[in-house]
């Protein structure tokens, strides 16, 4: 089976797997719904599904809020150039932006001095001085 085919299936068999759950949701919503009716009335059985709806997607964030966490590393772990970068980048946002457009800058007036930087960057050397 070619990678074409492959991935048409398992978007399909995804796809089939997100409407049936969506109606098993519905169908859940719909049995709670008739459950507390009689004693609650209508409007109190649509509020006891709305807050079940609410409770259910809290949990269903919290769950995916902490599963979202990257592990913590140990400092003495190595890191990549990519991962020192990404991690720089999440910790001090507006300078890595500074740090962009500045390269930017850089690389329009002198491109050669912007590669030499960058060599110096992943090689660890000292970058050249600029010569006026």
């Amino acid at each position: 089976m070619n990678l074409r085919a492959r991935i048409l299936f398992y978007l399909a068999s995804t796809t089939a797997f997100s409407v049936s759950a969506g109606v098993f949701v519905v169908a859940l919503a719909f049995a709670l719904y008739a459950a507390v009716k009689p004693y609650v009335g209508a409007a109190g059985g649509a509020a006891v599904v709305a807050g079940a709806a609410a409770l259910l997607i809290a949990l269903i964030g919290l769950i995916l809020a902490t599963a979202g966490r990257p592990p913590k590393r140990k400092p003495s772990e190595p890191q990549s150039l990519v991962e020192r970068v990404v991690e720089f980048v999440r910790d001090k946002p507006v300078v890595a932006i500074a740090g962009a457009v500045a390269a930017g800058l850089m690389a329009v007036s002198n491109p050669r001095y912007l590669g030499a930087v960058i060599r110096a960057f992943t090689e660890g050397v000292e970058p050249p001085s600029r010569k006026r």
